[in-house]
């Protein structure tokens, strides 16, 4: 997931058809999938306390973000074991370090608007992966001009965690892109 705002003086009508549906699609998802920031953003110990308490707790919380936010179409077990969510799940309650991931989202809300953005343009060259599921997807101009692209690609099916989701298809465009910058 990369996060890049509209650039300043940027003309919407400059984005095209596909553009337009998948900001569309992305303001409409902020709008239905996004309490959980409010939470997490305002009272995160609130929260915590509870998921570190209750198993059942954290597993509502938690798996309810994989079936959202992956490449499912409301079949979480298409994309995910038991297994691999259980895992998930005892990492998170052995270690007790869901706090600490919920506690991320207060920090950037304190720190300001565009605290998470880069303080200029990266001229490092950036991949970035670009999952048909994930949430936010913003326009390929609105990246560009945060981050010098020199690798994008469209991946045909994944969503927010490619590697769970679809491990070899984000192997395979990793290796891509360093085998790539080492032939250069």
């Amino acid at each position: 997931m990369i996060i890049a705002p509209k650039p300043p003086g940027f003309e919407m009508s400059a984005l095209d058809a596909e553009e337009r549906s998948d900001l569309d699609r992305m303001h409409a998802a902020g709008r239905a999938e996004m309490g959980y920031q409010q939470i997490q953003g305002t009272r995160p110990q609130s929260l915590s306390a509870g998921l570190i308490d209750s198993p059942l707790g954290l597993a509502s919380w938690v798996i309810e973000k994989f079936r959202a936010w992956a490449d499912t179409h409301g079949d979480i077990e298409s994309r995910f074991t038991k297994s691999e969510l259980c895992t998930n799940l005892t990492i998170y309650w052995v270690t007790r370090t869901i706090a600490s991931a919920n506690r991320i989202y207060a920090e950037t809300r304190r720190a300001g608007a565009g605290a998470s953005l880069p303080q200029e343009r990266v001229t490092v060259p950036t991949a970035y992966a670009r999952f048909p599921a994930d949430g936010f997807k913003p326009p390929r101009a609105w990246v560009e001009a945060l981050y010098n692209i020199a690798q994008w690609s469209d991946i045909p099916e994944g969503g927010h965690f490619p590697s769970y989701e679809v491990p070899d298809l984000l192997v395979a465009d990793i290796d891509r892109f360093f085998t790539e910058r080492l032939a250069d």
